[in-house]
């Protein structure tokens, strides 16, 4: 028999002591009575039964040199072989007078039935059956005595032999860790699984401690300090599992509390030193997760995570190296994180033939394996191409004419999957190849599907002879066409099969259950993208995630019992740590992290890794990054987006990320150079990276506007985008050259410059640049003007302004707009000039009014225009402002240029409370209501940082019945306005969503202004088969429905002839509509992204005071 290794000798650093999401157990910090489990003095031990599961002692082991990272000493493991205590009497003749869960593995206790999220007794229980337990996996578990006194635990298997025809060879074993035999005085923890260790078995016979509360509980357990558990032991600290998962829970449980982040190995997080651990008192009582199956999908694997593993594993038998040894990495990374279920890498491996100690290994770690939602029955989707044609028949992927080979290939699959059936999740139904529709008509797909699952059926019940096929885990991904198979087309899903519902690959839940599916007997679950490869174009460079927004959309599928099944779509794993880490919490306990979590998450998160004293700081940072990353995917950000004339919009987004760029290096430099290499790869390269792609793409677009204004600095501007171009590749090396090349390849993904295609570019570009000749003079002059919100220059001709014309307007400026417009002159020959800006009314004022620009001393200038209200005229009038130069009288072959501004000193009643029109338009963050009323208990709640600029607001219960516009809860918000308009367009920015709730309660809002009639509009539309809705492309790819891109399906039409007073309702018609922005268009509306600085809101804002110039009241002089 043949012995692998599979413990892996890695380095690890120190980090901060923090318990993360859970109630403490342990402390680092001693106090009188408590029980020192490590530290000086302390040789202690954690007993264990050599008769449990593998995978528990394999964490035990964990544990014990976990210990030794933080306190500088491991402990040992001891091996429980007594049967004997005085006054107890022999286990096995106890055990038929004592009630007592059987085996978790091999069946479930008949306890009470299990009611909705919290069952068991606690708030963070599920709906499913804890009853419903998988066929047993064969056994794998032996033992070896040796003649030192020692014990070592093997898990044996035998591989298969044949790729074709299920064959094993003779048993190879995964070698455990050694144990020392009856050896207990040392005893600190005592570990074990319920029903299973002999060692917690004795114990509950001693009623030392009760069980009931997690006995025939799914992954379940207790931790507790008892007295006097053995005869010479004075205390321990108990760790008891209701079944294997839930054991291996508790100890790395306690792990996680003295200071060992999960990701200690694949994020290099350090592990701060302790002089020693102490269990505290009381007991803690862990209750079933709130999702039954969780974990996550390794995908889109090329180029990085591929070309890592072609640099540290040797490769397998038909391409990269995906081995047992890598994924011993990965589960034990996964248990961690408290998850228990894996898809494996599709694109360049096939999990079972890369290595066959593969799917062993994760059985003995208790990992349930899966294949994505297009690989069926446990069997990669490479494994076809591959092996398929030995199979006989036309070699196609395709059921209804090869149904017969097929069915061999599935067999196999279910096959090789039986002795790890009790860590095996079966993907039923089949795809096309290569991930895409079958090639059929829908009615004929759908009939060559459901024969397909009858197959897997009638395939499944063979191969597991005795086993009710009903409890064999099942699940059908309801993914892109095959949803509307079933709902539009009648696709019949056996009851027994869960329904994984599935995003749209950009985090909105296309489909939850309906109240008629939420009884079926294989419940729902929900398949989640951070990562993704597809239109509208590919996401897969960095972190791009907000986790407000993971929030949101997974905890309305909690609400909506999709609660069986939560996989998610990880890429590379790497660099996702953070998203990774928060979905599995929220999988995990997903009452505990409802919509407000966010912050309280990310403290314990940053405590974890880097130390409670920098916590504040990098929550701070991540919340700003989410938001700023998730406005628009990297991939699909161009020149085109921010507006560089408009709302000081581009400038105040680079100055949030110089700015956000600055707190984050700041951390940086505080933080001891131990965790430095941590910081970088999950927040500092992330945030330089993301600041590198918009001071590309901002610079680009200002090369654009200079070239076109025939400005010198255009070619500055040009080569500042270069050097920002080379900055990014910098980033990067620096990221592969850490701690000695250790994530080498891991940023290899190209993330610049897609051209009108979805695809990866294969060489990172930057983007068109353009430059103006240096070595001569504009003919319109050697200076140039150019004003706010608008293209024109002067002087001289262009597109935007009539020929020989040499008069801008800014545009208009009033008490309550923004405080400063702007003017820039700028460089266009090769002679410095001295300027000077006159306003023709002493209330105008500029800053600076005179300055040289050009030549060698010179540089471009903006001049900021400001009003003395108190100076100004209680009437609208226009100022001119002349614009002279050094240079002459003539600009060129043109008159010298003016500017005009005009001037509006407009008043409100000193009553109003509420937001103010200016420049013609209003602009109002959702979450600002004037009133927002509360009808049957349903009402309006704010999701702090959703979103794009500072919120979203959506109706609360998400399970709340359809609330008709005009009779539900409404959000008010009082305006006043000055212009008189018969056609004013109010447009609400809404969060991306899609329709969840099915066909019959699309989202739809309502809005009036007011005793008007609401306008009730259904901003997703109804689509059909595998598609989206009309506009969706465009919603993704904005973050919101709204722009133009998505089809301007948030603007409705009203009549505000009348000025004055108003009040604009708005009604979220349906739980899922998550309102960010709302603004008001009285014609004076220009381009931005993010839309306009919100308004000013009287009785908040002072005029004098109210900034208004850009939409993040943020400096932007320094990024000029």
């Amino acid at each position: 028999m043949r012995t692998k290794s599979f413990l892996l000798v890695l380095s690890g650093f120190c980090s901060s002591v923090t318990a993360f999401g859970q109630n403490a157990t342990v402390t680092t910090k001693s106090s009188p009575g408590l029980l020192q489990l490590a530290g000086a003095g302390i040789d202690g031990q954690i007993l264990v039964s050599a008769n449990d599961w593998w995978g528990v002692i394999r964490a035990a082991q964990d544990l014990a040199i976990d210990f030794g990272k933080v306190t500088g000493k491991n402990l040992t493991l001891g091996n429980w072989q007594g049967s004997v205590m005085p006054g107890i009497g022999n286990y096995s003749k106890r055990t038929k007078n004592i009630r007592r869960d059987p085996d978790p593995q091999w069946g479930w206790w008949n306890g009470p039935p299990h009611p909705l999220h919290g069952g068991d007794g606690g708030p963070n229980g599920g709906p499913w059956n804890p009853r419903q337990a998988p066929p047993p996996s064969a056994p794998h578990n032996i033992t070896a005595g040796l003649p030192s006194g020692k014990t070592t635990v093997y898990y044996t298997y035998q591989p298969t032999t044949n790729f074709i025809n299920y064959t094993v060879g003779p048993a190879e074993n995964f070698a455990g860790p050694t144990l020392t035999n009856n050896s207990t005085l040392k005893t600190v923890i005592i570990a074990g699984t319920i029903g299973k260790s002999d060692v917690i078995n004795t114990l509950l016979d001693a009623q030392k401690f009760s069980e009931l509360q997690i006995r025939g509980k799914w992954e379940s357990y207790i931790t507790h300090v008892i007295d006097n558990p053995f005869p010479g032991i004075d205390r321990a600290l108990v760790i008891a599992g209701s079944d294997m998962r839930g054991t291996i829970y508790g100890l790395y449980d306690v792990s996680e509390q003295i200071g060992v982040s999960p990701w200690w190995d694949f994020a290099d997080v350090p592990i701060k030193k302790s002089a020693g651990v102490w269990a505290l008192e009381g007991r803690k009582t862990q209750r079933s997760p709130s999702v039954k199956y969780r974990g996550f999908f390794i995908n889109d694997e090329q180029p990085a995570l591929t070309n890592w593993i072609n640099d540290n594993y040797a490769p397998g038998p038909y391409g990269a190296g995906f081995n047992h040894y890598f994924h011993a990495r990965v589960f034990e990374l996964s248990l961690r994180l408290k998850a228990n279920y894996f898809w494996p890498a599709e694109w360049s491996s096939m999990f079972n033939v890369d290595d066959t100690a593969n799917q062993p290994l994760a059985d003995a770690y208790g990992i349930v394996m899966g294949s994505s939602h297009t690989e069926p029955m446990m069997r990669a989707s490479n494994e076809w191409p591959t092996f398929g044609k030995q199979y006989g028949g036309n070699g196609q992927w395709a059921y209804n004419s090869n149904n017969a080979s097929i069915e061999k290939f599935f067999r196999y699959g279910a096959q090789r999957a039986k002795p790890y059936a009790a860590s095996s999740l079966f993907t039923m139904a089949m795809r096309g190849s290569g991930d895409t529709a079958i090639g059929l008509t829908d009615e004929q797909a759908i009939v060559v599907v459901e024969n397909a699952v009858k197959a897997q059926i009638k395939i499944l019940t063979e191969v597991f002879n005795g086993t009710n096929v009903t409890d064999i885990p099942q699940m059908w991904c309801l993914y892109k066409e095959v949803q509307g198979y079933y709902e539009q087309q009648g696709l019949t899903v056996p009851d027994h099969i869960t329904l994984l519902w599935a995003d749209d690959n950009w985090g909105n839940i296309r489909r939850l259950p309906l109240a008629n599916e939420t009884e079926r007997l294989g419940g729902a679950g929900v398949y989640y993208h951070i990562d993704y490869v597809g239109d509208p174009r590919d996401y897969k460079w960095i972190n791009t995630i907000q986790l407000e927004k993971t929030v949101e959309q997974m905890q309305l599928a909690y609400a909506r019992l999709a609660d069986r099944i939560w996989v998610l779509n990880v890429g590379d794993i790497k660099p996702l740590e953070i998203p990774i880490s928060h979905f599995l919490d929220m999988a995990y306990d997903a009452p505990k992290w409802s919509y407000d979590s966010v912050p309280d998450w990310l403290n314990q998160w940053a405590a974890l890794s880097f130390g409670a004293e920098h916590a504040d700081g990098i929550v701070s940072v991540l919340e700003r990054y989410g938001m700023y990353a998730a406005r628009r995917k990297y991939e699909l950000m161009d020149p085109s987006f921010y507006s560089v004339i408009n709302y000081n919009e581009a400038d105040a987004v680079l100055a949030q990320w110089q700015k956000l760029a600055n707190d984050a290096q700041g951390i940086y430099d505080d933080l001891d150079e131990v965790y430095q290499a941590a910081f970088y790869e999950m927040i500092l390269q992330p945030v330089l990276g993301g600041q590198v792609v918009y001071q590309i793409y901002i610079n680009a677009a200002k090369n654009e506007q200079y070239v076109a204004q025939k400005r010198s600095s255009a070619n500055d501007k040009a080569m500042d985008v270069l050097d920002y171009f080379k900055q990014d590749a910098k980033l990067t090396q620096r990221y592969h050259e850490l701690l000695d090349g250790r994530w080498n390849h891991i940023l290899d993904q190209t993330h610049l410059g897609y051209r009108g295609y979805w695809q990866q570019p294969m060489r990172n570009t930057a983007p068109p640049l353009a430059f103006v000749q240096e070595l001569e003079t504009s003919i319109g002059g050697n200076l140039g003007v150019g004003v706010e919100g608008n293209n024109s220059t002067v002087s001289g001709d262009d597109v935007y302004h009539d020929n020989s014309k040499n008069t801008l307007v800014l545009p208009p400026m009033d008490p309550y707009g923004p405080k400063t417009r702007w003017i820039d002159i700028f460089s266009r020959g090769m002679d410095g000039c001295q300027w000077n800006v006159t306003p023709w009314a002493d209330y105008v004022r500029v800053s600076p009014a005179t300055g040289f620009t050009g030549g060698d001393n010179g540089s471009d200038t903006r001049v900021f225009v400001s009003i003395d209200w108190a100076k100004a005229p209680n009437t609208t009038t226009t100022i001119n402002m002349n614009i002279t130069s050094s240079c002459g009288k003539k600009w060129g072959s043109y008159n010298a240029p003016m500017v005009q501004v005009p001037v509006q000193n407009v008043a409100i009643p000193g009553d109003f409370v509420g937001f103010v029109e200016s420049d013609k338009h209003i602009s109002i963050e959702a979450e600002h209501t004037t009133r927002n009323s509360s009808i049957n208990n349903i009402s309006y709640s704010t999701l702090p940082s959703h979103g794009r600029t500072l919120s979203g607001v959506t109706l609360m219960p998400v399970l709340a019945p359809s609330q008709p516009a005009g009779t539900g809860p409404v959000l008010e918000y009082d305006i006043y306005t000055f212009t008189n308009v018969s056609k004013a367009n109010v447009t609400l920015l809404i969060s991306p969503s899609q329709n969840q709730n099915g066909a019959l309660r699309p989202l739809k809002y309502g809005v009036a202004f007011d005793g008007d009639v609401p306008q009730t509009i259904q901003f997703v539309g109804n689509y059909t088969g595998g598609g989206y809705p009309p506009g969706w492309l465009g919603a993704v790819a904005d973050a919101v429905w709204g722009l133009s891109s998505s089809g301007n399906t948030t603007t409705t039409m009203h009549n505000l002839s009348k000025t004055g007073k108003h009040t604009l309702k708005v009604w979220a018609v349906e739980p899922g509509v998550v309102i960010q922005k709302i603004i008001v268009d009285l014609g004076g509306l220009r381009y931005s992204y993010l839309g306009p600085p919100e308004s000013f809101r009287a009785g908040v804002d002072k005029v004098g005071t109210y900034d208004g110039t850009n939409f993040a009241g943020i400096a932007v002089k320094d990024v000029i």
